[in-house]
């Protein structure tokens, strides 16, 4: 089928449900301008300037400090380097905060041996690594970090975006809240956008033992957005919806997984003497799989008890004849929630090669090691951080910030912009 660009732009805009209704629809990487995907949340836009001035854990002039003043705040970084957490997560738990890790001097911000969790609304999360590693806990020891992780009711309108979230031993990236209590006390619009989340640690220091998991959308949790993430050298989870969630799942790459890609599934025994939950509703719509050294999957796309809205996810490299879908799902031609900024599958993997990641223009030698792997297919799933050099020793960087007096947000953009090479 040919369509002339130009038209096919214009019903984007016009009904930017049709692009995925063309069924023979190939794209390629001239197909549909990239457009941003819309924010849902100004975070701390208006609010106070907090600087970040140290890499202590806590204290005066610290992150932790900054993200628990009250009040919309803006947090910023005249300071670049690593925060050893020492296994203690930071937990926002205050509303109205926008994290700038773009204002940080390279090599930006690094946070670990733990991870962020947020229970309160109104966040922005930017330009930040997190790699919790196993702290050198010994094997199945019950120390679990999450990378960064939302939940409960009060989690909503959440932004992670531009984020390098590797090393974690539950799971990279998560949204959860108590599945039995119904989705308003669950995580709920949240987006997980332009974000590297990769090398979950398999067997390491999770009391299951094995546990290498990309992103958890939990039971209930709703709106909730995933695209334009690489997904690279996790087991499980790239990503796992569980049941009555609804989300998009969008022009991801998810490269290396183990023995699952994008999965739905209900856990009966976890809904035992309670009745059966709604369908999880998922809109599954240009991703692209490339299959690695660890992969040994049944499908690329794995629904159960799910309806999915299916476009234009594709397999490279599929020698191995990897099926598209498997399980028992319906299949429907609405998503749950209208997809925006989608592009073709043509265009996913050079773009997310590009653009994924903390600092894409930036890059620290862990993101540009594991960008690397996927372009020269290589690279595998880890039980430790030391197995690929290590947690990261840099150097303190210090740098006054000059905070305009007016067009805070713009000045933001501006230094993200410059740290995404845009």
């Amino acid at each position: 089928m040919m369509i002339n660009k130009v038209l096919l732009v214009i019903l984007f805009w016009a009904f930017p449900g049709l692009i995925f209704s063309i069924q023979n629809y190939t794209g390629g990487n001239n197909a549909t301008t990239v457009n941003e995907i819309p924010a849902i949340t100004k975070g701390g836009q208006g609010g106070k300037i907090i600087k970040v001035t140290n890499l202590n854990s806590s204290g005066d002039g610290s992150f932790r400090e900054a993200v628990n003043s009250d009040g919309p705040r803006i947090i910023v970084f005249e300071v670049g380097g690593v925060i050893d957490l020492g296994k203690s997560r930071i937990i926002i738990d205050k509303p109205h905060v926008t994290i700038a890790g773009q204002t940080a001097p390279s090599p930006g911000i690094t946070f670990i041996r733990g991870g962020i969790s947020v229970t309160t609304h109104d966040v922005i999360i930017q330009h930040i690594m997190v790699r919790p590693g196993d702290a050198g806990e010994p094997k199945k020891s019950g120390w679990e970090p999450d990378g960064i992780a939302t939940s409960g009711g009060n989690a909503y309108n959440i932004l992670i975006d531009h984020c390098s979230v590797t090393w974690s031993v539950d799971e990279n990236i998560s949204a959860s809240g108590p599945r039995l209590e119904g989705p308003e006390n669950t995580s709920h619009r949240v987006t997980i956008s332009n974000c590297l989340i990769a090398e979950c640690l398999s067997n390491s220091t999770h009391a299951k033992g094995e546990h290498s998991k990309g992103s958890l959308i939990h039971d209930n949790c709703r709106e909730i957005t995933v695209q334009r993430n690489l997904f690279a050298h996790n087991k499980q989870r790239n990503p796992y919806f569980k049941t009555a969630a609804t989300g998009i799942i969008a022009n991801n790459l998810i490269y290396n997984p183990g023995n699952a890609a994008i999965h739905t599934h209900w856990v009966k025994s976890e809904w035992e003497g309670h009745p059966e939950p709604p369908l999880a509703k998922i809109a599954i719509a240009g991703n692209v799989l490339i299959p690695g050294n660890d992969t040994k999957i049944k499908a690329f796309i794995n629904g159960d008890h799910a309806e999915l809205f299916l476009r234009e996810n594709y397999i490279e490299n599929n020698s191995s004849g990897i099926p598209l879908t498997a399980g028992t799902f319906k299949e429907t031609d609405s998503p749950p929630f209208q997809p925006a900024g989608l592009m073709t599958s043509g265009k996913v993997t050079d773009y997310i090669l590009t653009n994924a990641g903390a600092r894409p223009a930036d890059r620290d030698p862990i993101d540009q090691r594991i960008i690397n792997s996927v372009k020269k297919k290589q690279g595998r799933i880890i039980d430790s951080q030391n197995e690929v050099g290590g947690y990261p020793d840099y150097a303190p960087v210090y740098r006054k910030l000059e905070i305009p007096k007016e067009n805070i947000q713009e000045w933001l953009d501006k230094m993200g912009r410059e740290v995404e090479g845009k």
